[in-house]
């Protein structure tokens, strides 16, 4: 049976997430311990104990790339055999995408997210960023209303499609909350700000994107198996492709719901590693099965599931 492999993005970090992979898994626990001396990051206090620093994305993003890749080592722990069709990925998630189908290492895809976490806090440090979410309205509602802002000279963009009536708008926050009322006002159940201090795929990390695409050119392999783009919706398998879509991938929208749309009749069912955000989304999107694995007895069930 073909199925696809996705991976969950900032916003899917909570304390413990990992520990029974860390504690009962020798192979997710090895990883974990050559990350933390490999990028000097003290994963298991990052992960496992009360600490201020899960919520900061230069540490936020690491460790949900590590949790991913934890559980896909678990699983194939459980079973060495397991193949999969492609991968893909929620904004970053699309860098365990890419590193679960061999673009990089593994090493080197907590190294990368560690500074795109840096670089992209640089770049909203300057400005009041933020991003808000949008519940019940179209995508065209929500790209219009983007739209007016631009035109009254303000910083709101479309960030994230995850789902039939539910996208993320990125911008400067004083323009998002001036906004809130708009949103409302055009039919929107709820316009939400979250608890971020970072514009991810907008404009506004221009300079991010830039400095990550230099980082890129080092480590990316000539090839590797398919990976969905979240700027395309499409697959792409080469370092070059790679390089252009991964420095659009910072300032455009995530095309997550399309993503699903243009793949789901390619396979019987969806993994996602780590979390359950993206599950609860395709829940929205398509009939097809996804599986969440975020410890080994949800390992064990999937694999007697598709026995």
């Amino acid at each position: 049976m073909n199925c696809a492999l996705i991976f969950p993005g900032q916003g899917s970090q909570s304390l413990g997430m990992g520990k029974d992979f860390y504690e009962n898994s020798p192979k997710a626990k090895a990883l974990l311990d050559e990350a933390s001396e490999y990028s000097k990051i003290d994963f298991k206090r990052l992960l496992f104990t009360q600490n201020d620093d899960l919520n900061k994305s230069e540490f936020t993003q690491p460790a949900i790339v590590l949790t991913s890749l934890m559980a896909y080592v678990a699983l194939l722990e459980r079973k060495p055999d397991f193949r999969h069709s492609f991968t893909l990925g929620h904004s970053l998630g699309e860098f365990s995408a890419l590193a679960v189908n061999g673009a990089f290492d593994f090493l080197e895809a907590i190294i990368l997210v560690h500074r795109r976490g840096i670089y992209m806090q640089e770049d909203c440090a300057k400005i009041e960023a933020g991003m808000m979410v949008i519940l019940g309205l179209s995508d065209e509602v929500v790209q219009n209303l983007c739209e007016l802002a631009k035109v009254e000279g303000k910083s709101i963009f479309a960030a994230n499609y995850n789902c039939d009536g539910q996208i993320v708008v990125a911008g400067l926050k004083a323009h998002l909350l001036e906004y809130e009322a708009k949103f409302k006002e055009a039919g929107a159940k709820r316009a939400m700000l979250l608890n971020m201090s970072v514009a991810s795929h907008c404009p506004l990390l221009n300079e991010a994107s830039n400095k990550l695409s230099r980082e890129l050119e080092s480590v990316l392999k000539p090839s590797f198996l398919p990976v969905i783009s979240n700027v395309s919706a499409k697959p792409y398998e080469n370092k070059s492709e790679a390089l252009t879509l991964l420095k659009a991938q910072l300032v455009s929208p995530v095309l997550y719901k399309q993503s699903i749309l243009n793949t789901q009749n390619e396979v019987n069912y969806f993994v996602e590693f780590g979390a359950s955000i993206l599950k609860g989304l395709n829940k929205k999107i398509t009939q097809k099965e996804t599986y969440a694995l975020t410890n080994l007895g949800e390992i064990d069930e999937f694999l007697k599931a598709i026995q």
